[in-house]
């Protein structure tokens, strides 16, 4: 440490140029031009060029790793009858109820047995009869979780079930 030299005071938030060195006592200007002493242990010297020439290492980071199974689009089961049979029209209504709720039986069963988590079924808005019978098969079912009473439960013509 020398006259001129920048320093900075270890224990408190000061900082300021080397004026005069007695033995172990230093006096130091601070930047509004206060005038202090210290002992030379209570000082280091800011040295500005510390860094200047430092390579900046820039490291990768790396991404989380996330399962693909857990970002897969649901199971989607359209109960529109007209994809469930080749010729709609030979059936009757009572029939055309039974074939879907059967479908949709099937399709959970499925679900289940391979363990997919979300299923879509896509019942269409319509009168509300398909709607209704959809939503009483999956009260009658354990460990599902939908909306059962959401804002566009008569608005929507879907619902997603996700298994437990």
């Amino acid at each position: 440490m020398k006259v001129g030299d920048l320093v900075s005071v270890i224990d408190e938030n000061l900082k300021g140029k080397v004026l005069k060195i007695n033995a172990d006592q230093v006096k130091i200007e601070d930047e509004h031009g206060f005038t202090y002493q210290f002992s030379r242990d209570q000082l280091t010297i800011i040295d500005t060029d510390l860094y200047a020439n430092a390579p900046i290492i820039r490291k990768k980071e790396n991404s989380k790793v996330i399962s693909k199974k857990h970002h897969k689009a649901p199971l989607k089961l359209d109960l529109h009858f007209n994809f469930l049979v080749n010729n709609p029209s030979d059936y009757e209504a009572f029939d055309r109820l039974m074939i879907q709720r059967e479908k949709l039986l099937e399709t959970i069963d499925f679900c289940r047995k391979n363990r997919i988590k979300t299923l879509l079924i896509i019942h269409g808005i319509g009168d509300g009869v398909l709607q209704k019978m959809v939503y009483d098969v999956l009260e009658g079912l354990s460990n599902v979780e939908y909306d059962s009473d959401g804002f566009f439960y008569h608005q929507s013509g879907n619902v997603e079930v996700r298994f437990l």
